[in-house]
């Protein structure tokens, strides 16, 4: 199988390919315009497979698109905006490249006959929950400039399979981390501050709930709903994994060698949604578990940051973080 990754450049994006070309004989063609988030340095190691190709142009032109996508199988779509304070900064470009680019995206798709279009989105489209966990058919409840481009993007590409029958699958992720990840997130970033002495932000009172999954186990997912999913459904992909950011923060600071002085509290964000939570029967029953420990993982994941600092420590420079 041929395939076509948007945003393969970026954290997400840049691991699914090392999982493709570690568990599988697929070939993949790497899109990515290379914005702040995307970097060649991260996907420097699978360049040098003869299987990997990249091309540098941006999923808004549909000239480059078509070009590049004709021949290949499957479209995966990573590419987005993604930082929820960004898109409160300046939510243009999420509607951007989140809708105008899924569309261009979806209608070359539809005209060169792709056999699959996988598109990855969020658990943020479905806004705060208070209690329980969201449903695929739940409705969309999104609350920041960058939870209404993803929920619009998922709206645009699910059209195009029940208006012209492109074989569309959606899935909606919790938080990831892991390697590579761009460090203005939360885990990369407390990580980063943490091992150079330096003090951490936390939102409010620090008691917003989150499911961390780790990026593999996501990815995994991903590559199951690619191959087995049903055309015009939605997968939701978690962890079980909740916990605040007060113990996540907690958690950060031990595995660092660090304690609670080097917490700063900070304003909340604006519009901060207080818990997202999903559930997973769907995509369990096509065969997905979870394969790794939260407690390992995230162990796992600040040792990598440690052992990395020649990846992260231009990007923190270059970003003024």
């Amino acid at each position: 199988m041929k395939l076509f990754v948007t945003g393969a450049a970026g954290f997400i994006g840049s691991n699914y390919v090392r999982h493709v070309l570690d568990t599988t004989d697929h070939s993949v063609t790497i899109y990515d315009s290379l914005t702040y988030a995307g970097n060649l340095e991260s996907i420097r190691d699978v360049l040098d497979d003869t299987r990997c190709e990249f091309v540098h142009a941006d999923i808004c032109d549909a000239d480059d698109v078509t070009s590049a996508m004709a021949g290949h199988d499957a479209v995966v779509h990573f590419a987005a905006e993604s930082h929820v304070d960004r898109s409160i900064e300046d939510g243009s470009k999420f509607v951007r490249t989140n809708c105008m680019g899924t569309n261009v995206l979806c209608d070359v798709a539809n005209t060169v006959g792709v056999g699959t279009f996988l598109h990855i989105s969020t658990d943020e489209v479905y806004g705060s929950v208070e209690h329980g966990s969201s449903l695929e058919t739940d409705p969309l409840a999104p609350r920041s400039p960058y939870s209404a481009a993803k929920a619009g993007s998922d709206l645009i590409a699910l059209s195009y399979h029940s208006t012209y029958g492109l074989p569309v699958v959606v899935t909606r992720c919790t938080n990831n981390y892991g390697p590579y990840q761009f460090p203005e997130k939360v885990i990369p970033l407390f990580t980063t501050n943490l091992l150079d002495g330096r003090k951490i932000p936390l939102y409010g009172d620090g008691l917003n709930v989150r499911d961390w999954i780790h990026v593999e186990d996501h990815n995994r997912a991903a590559q199951l709903v690619l191959e087995k999913g049903t055309p015009g459904q939605i997968y939701n992909i978690g962890a079980g994994n909740e916990l605040t950011n007060l113990e996540l923060t907690s958690d950060l600071l031990a595995l660092t060698g660090r304690d609670d002085s080097f917490i700063e509290p900070v304003d909340d964000r604006l519009g901060h949604d207080r818990r997202y939570s999903v559930n997973i029967d769907k995509i369990s029953s096509l065969g997905w578990s979870l394969d790794r420990s939260f407690e390992q993982s995230l162990e796992s994941t600040v040792a990598w940051y440690r052992d990395n600092r020649d990846w992260w420590e231009p990007l923190k420079r270059k970003a003024g973080l």
